[in-house]
This record gives structure tokens, sequence and C-alpha cells, in this order.
């Protein structure tokens, strides 16, 4: 009995010993929060919004081909002056870049609610647009001119006067469409979603042209044969920002900074040479 007792004295106190030993131990320190980081050195995504409608800034196509990048939620891949410009945004950002297919409507609103970092499909820095978000300093600067169908009364128009009594459209809320009613007695149509469906209603004949700028007007004489571009001699009256081409953040957003300092290191001659291989590149769909 007692050698019972003595065993049992002697667990008990090993276990408070343990015991004891385990509390004396020092708490584990806390784990070091990494030290912040600039916002373009951070990992993560860089979501950008445009439509892939608007060869040659952005298009659709099948593959990877020519750069293609795979469009977020979609088989397809989007390609363009404008994805290459936004690689290279991204690149400087240090984050991954992600293809959000979004139609012209929807850009800003999907800008100002969060879906998208950044609008970079061709889209130009108006008055109007500055008064809902900030815009960067331009990656591009075109002039406007007038798609219509080849060997028609219109092909040989030099100025927008030309085209007085001419059906002639643009592409729904741009400035584009704006200034139709600046040519005199025009027959202006209804404002079209996007340019394929503009370039159908030209070879169809419901319109006899639709204003565009000088690179999607180079594309779409490309893409079809019997289109035929006018560049004015007399032509449309716009501001500088009308024709210029920036990408589109959120107010106050600190993006613009960075993407200005991006940008700054983007010279025109490679600018030129980007816009040379889209409008080469691009899908030869209509």
């Amino acid at each position: 009995m007692r050698k019972k007792l003595s065993l049992f004295l002697v667990m008990a106190l090993s276990a408070v010993m343990l015991l004891t030993g385990c509390g004396s131990s020092s708490s584990p320190e806390p784990t070091k929060e990494p030290a912040n980081e600039p916002a373009a050195t951070k990992g993560g995504t860089f979501k950008i919004g445009l439509e892939c409608g608007y060869a040659p800034f952005n298009w659709t196509q099948m593959d990877g081909s020519n750069g293609g990048v795979k469009i977020d939620g979609n088989a397809e891949y989007a390609g363009g002056y404008d994805v290459e410009i936004a690689k290279k945004i991204a690149e400087g950002l240090g984050k991954e870049l992600v293809i959000v297919k979004t139609e012209w409507d929807g850009l800003v609103p999907a800008l100002t609610s969060g879906k998208i970092d950044a609008i970079i499909a061709g889209m130009s820095p108006t008055a109007e647009r500055k008064q809902t978000i900030d815009f960067s300093d331009n990656y591009y600067k075109s002039n406007l001119v007038m798609v219509v169908k080849k060997g028609g009364k219109y092909e040989g128009a030099t100025a927008i006067q030309d085209f007085k009594g001419a059906k002639i459209t643009a592409q729904l809320n741009t400035f584009h469409y704006s200034v139709i009613k600046q040519i005199e007695g025009v027959a202006q149509q209804p404002a079209m979603d996007n340019f394929p469906v503009m370039r159908v209603a030209l070879e169809s004949g419901i319109i006899d042209g639709y204003v565009s700028e000088r690179p999607e007007g180079v594309s779409a004489t490309a893409a079809n044969d019997k289109f035929a571009m006018v560049e004015f001699k007399e032509g449309f009256n716009t501001s500088d920002d009308d024709t210029a081409i920036a990408v589109g953040v959120v107010k106050g957003s600190p993006l613009t900074e960075q993407i200005n300092k991006i940008l700054a290191g983007i010279s025109e001659e490679e600018r030129t040479s980007i816009m040379d291989t889209a409008i080469k590149n691009q899908p030869a769909a209509k």
C-alpha cells in the first residue's frame, strides 16, 4: 500500500512539474507584418475594362496569338493597341493584367463601382467624363475621319460639308456622334452601339457613313475592301481632349500618378510602332 502511494505521489509530482514547465515557456513572438509596399510594387491584379470590339484599339480573338490576353471568365482573348498599353502599365505596377470585357455604356459604372481598376478602351478624356472620373496623361492622339462605301458618292469628299443630306451616324455616347451636327443639312441617324454594327449598316446601305478616328478607319478599310476612309482638309471642330485617348481611373486615385510615370517611359516612336503593329494584326472580320 505504501509503495502504491509513493508511486502515486511521484507521478503526481511529475505531472505538476511538466505543467509548470509548459506554463513557464515563453509565448511565441507575434508574426511580423511585412512593411507596407508602395502600391505600384504590390502583387495582385490590374483589372481593366474595354469593349474588345474597337479595332485597332481593341478587339476579340479566339486565341493568344500576337500577344492576345485571355478575357476574364471567357474562352476568348483580347488584342489591340489598348491591350499592349495595358500590358506595359500592369508590368510597371507589378500586377497581373486582367481583361474585363465590358460594353461601352457600362465602362464608367464598372469603374466607379470597383468592378475594374481602370478603363483602357480608346476613351477620350472629355470635359463631361472628367466630371465623373479622372484621366491619365494621353497615350494616343488621332484625327476624326469618315468611313464610307468605296466607289460611292462620298468617297471623294474633302470637307465635312460635302456630306450634306448624307445619312451619318457614330457610336452611342461618344463625342463622335455630337460633332455630326456640324454638317449642315445632314441626315443624322440614331447612334449605334458599336463599330461592328456600324460596319454592317454601312455595307448594307442603311447609312452613308460613320464618324470615327483614323486608326479605326484604317482598320475598317483593311478589313473590308468595300470601304473607304475620308480624311478632311476642312474637318470637324474638336478640342484636344476630344481627339486624345487616356486611361480612366476613379476620382482621386493614386493610380493616376503611377500610370503617368509609366506612360512617360513609352516614347512616341514606340507608341506609333505599337499602333502600326495593331493595325497589321487586327482580325480580318468585318
